[in-house]
């Protein structure tokens, strides 16, 4: 089924201690549409950059199946830019450029050829142009998911509460629910997060995996341990790509099938972090796809082990 995918795609400098780029091509949209494209090959991007952005790279999107017919490009204009240094253990950073550039006027057109979309991807941006999306579509989707950050609870909290209404789907790391629900426990934040609207909830803990909450079922996926990891951008959209994607492949809502997707998104994850920014995404197989999932699975299956 068709996927709507709305968010940046822009540049990224990036320096961790394994090295550093220059700019390279990032953003949460670009990610999320790279991840997606593995499950299904009728994902339909709408995001804006400007006259610097290489038709290369907008080509190499297209040859993932990627539909760039809702990518603006604003003439005389830059595209969004980020720079920032990870610490040592990759778990903090430090950002050291930010420029908004085209994304600070940013207004979503959505072609009338993607208005039959059946799944929504709201990726990390205001929580205005978010609502206005959804707004904009003339039908709702089947399910709709929405990431957020805390920059947006700082300054900008009704608004947010105001779209979370909107949203199935709400994706979240553990230090945001923290912070939206105001309680330390992950399950009482979730409860209360959970009251606000959206039907499910993704708790992302980073390395140490993922929590899948609905009503008072909840669900764990750890996350894989790897040899190597060289840069973590990126990898929050790129697990949000590949749970959208597998829905929209299966076109199947239930929490078990949740489930699953919340497996594949944490296996694309572990790919991306491999590499520099969208490098490892750009050319995985659906055999080393399958493995991962299987590595995934072997790390969690308890049944031989408690039969014994």
């Amino acid at each position: 089924m068709s996927l709507l995918v709305i968010g940046s795609v822009a540049f990224d400098a990036i320096e961790t201690p394994f090295g550093k780029t220059d700019k390279i091509i990032g953003g949460a949209a670009t990610f999320v549409s790279l991840a997606a494209s593995y499950s299904t090959k009728q994902v339909k991007l709408v995001a804006v950059v400007g006259d610097d952005f290489p038709q290369s790279d907008i080509l190499t999107l297209q040859e993932h199946g990627i539909d760039t017919e809702g990518l603006q490009i604003k003439q005389g204009e830059k595209s969004f830019f980020w720079s920032g240094k990870y610490n040592t253990d990759l778990n903090s950073r430090e950002t050291l450029v930010t420029e908004l550039n085209v994304l600070a006027d940013f207004d979503p057109i959505i072609p009338d050829a993607y208005q039959d979309c059946k799944y929504l991807m709201l990726g990390n941006l205001t929580p205005q142009i978010q609502r206005l999306v959804i707004q904009r579509l003339v039908n709702r989707p089947k399910l709709i998911v929405m990431d957020t950050m805390n920059f947006w609870m700082d300054i900008a909290l009704d608004e947010l509460l105001q779209t979370i209404q909107m949203v199935d789907v709400l994706s979240i790391n553990d230090e945001e629910a923290r912070q939206l629900s105001g309680e330390y426990s992950l399950v009482k934040a979730a409860r209360k997060i959970l009251a606000l609207g959206p039907k499910f909830l993704i708790i992302k803990k980073g390395e140490h995996g993922a929590l899948l909450f609905h009503k008072k079922q909840i669900f764990f996926c750890p996350a894989l341990p790897l040899e190597d990891v060289f840069d973590p951008t990126g990898a929050g959209d790129t697990f949000a790509g590949g749970f959208i994607g597998h829905i929209a492949a299966t076109d199947d809502i239930s929490f078990e099938n949740l489930k699953r997707a919340v497996i594949h998104g944490s296996a694309m994850a572990s790919f991306c972090v491999e590499k520099f920014g969208t490098e490892r995404l750009l050319n995985l197989t659906q055999e080393e796809i399958q493995e991962r999932e299987k590595q995934f699975g072997d790390l969690v299956r308890v049944e031989e082990v408690l039969a014994q």
